[in-house]
């Protein structure tokens, strides 16, 4: 019976206000789904834009802060090697004289 009804598009209401009555309500409760519906999109799109934001402009800071402090170290490394402190250089020994003690 509802099957037929929904095909022939009648209502269960007799008068003709009550269909009317329905039909308003009902498009009323469709367009407040829909408005509804894009609302939270929109708040949720936007809140995904700022989350999104957030953690680009701090990615940002950290390589920025991370790239200050390598190059510190960088200009360090240059004053001890300017200085004389740090000897860098590869060695291979050539022979072992186990016979001989230098120490004694």
């Amino acid at each position: 019976m509802m099957i037929e009804q929904f095909r022939h598009r009648r209502f269960s209401a007799s008068s003709p206000l009550a269909n009317a009555l329905v039909l308003v309500v009902g498009a009323l409760v469709i367009g407040v789904s829909i408005v509804l519906g894009v609302v939270a999109f929109v708040a949720l799109a936007l809140a995904a834009l700022i989350m999104g934001t957030v953690i680009a402009a701090r990615v940002w800071w950290l390589n920025r802060k991370l790239g200050r402090a390598h190059n510190r170290q960088a200009r360090q490394g240059q004053r001890h090697a300017a200085g004389g402190d740090v000897i860098e250089g590869e060695f291979r020994v050539v022979a072992r004289d186990t016979e001989s003690d230098p120490d004694s």
